[in-house]
């Protein structure tokens, strides 16, 4: 995600990370408050975050982010050196400076595919809880609850603000991702691309694809992609030799 109430240096960044193959998706927030709302609907593995905005602070609104379990990896992304030491303080992974170059964005992203990868040592970095171990998934769909057998899932979706849930049929629910995800058991289930969690005791099937990417077929015959930032996690889970 980037966050910036400037046009063009919203341009100029989109421009850079296209040209990333280690970033799958970018979107845009021109401000704190558009920036919460996409974070209501899923939220990034990484965020260019400026400091000064229209709507509000982003060294403030950094800190509120790092109160949260599922906080992005942040890099400040500003006209100002001055605030570099606060950035630190913040936690930020990465400080740049506009105007932007290709070189300081792709070490900004390679750092964080590090710690991503570093996370994805244990699949999908997470800890069993409680609601982790509950066998059954409530899924809010229109005005109704419908609870499914975690265990008969194969995938789960994003799909414009929403997520798909495929079992022997599709529900579609207005549950983020991310929330979904935090209720599943990090044995079985393994999120393998920015949109994507699949049921790994569903997966038949591993196949390459391109730019260093794969394709797992699951069992219902379903293609289901794996990006470049979840492969090290899914061979981990697959027990496949890195």
């Amino acid at each position: 995600m980037i966050v910036d109430d400037e046009p063009l240096a919203l341009s100029e960044l989109r421009f850079l990370l296209d040209k990333q193959p280690n970033v799958d998706q970018v979107v845009e927030a021109d401000g704190v408050t558009a920036a919460k709302q996409q974070l209501a609907k899923e939220v990034p593995d990484m965020m260019f975050l400026d400091i000064r905005l229209e709507d509000g602070n982003g060294m403030a609104f950094a800190k509120q982010l790092k109160e949260r379990p599922d906080c992005p990896y942040i890099v400040f992304a500003t006209a100002y050196d001055q605030y570099a030491l606060d950035a630190f303080e913040a936690q930020a992974v990465d400080y740049v400076m506009k105007p932007f170059e290709q070189g300081q964005i792709d070490e900004a992203v390679n750092r964080v595919q590090k710690l991503l990868d570093r996370s994805a040592r244990t699949p999908g970095g997470r800890q069993v809880s409680q609601q982790n171990a509950n066998p059954r998934l409530s899924l809010s769909s229109d005005d109704r609850t419908l609870v499914v057998q975690k265990t008969a899932i194969y995938y789960i979706e994003a799909v414009k603000g929403k997520t798909k849930v495929v079992t022997d049929r599709e529900i579609i629910s207005s549950q983020a991702l991310k929330k979904l995800y935090a209720q599943l058991d990090p044995g079985q289930f393994l999120q393998v691309h920015r949109s994507y969690i699949v049921n790994l005791n569903q997966v038949r099937e591993v196949q390459p694809s391109f730019n260093q990417t794969y394709v797992l077929t699951l069992e219902n015959g379903a293609k289901v992609p794996v990006s470049r930032s979840y492969v090290a996690a899914v061979k981990l889970a697959l027990g496949i030799n890195q």
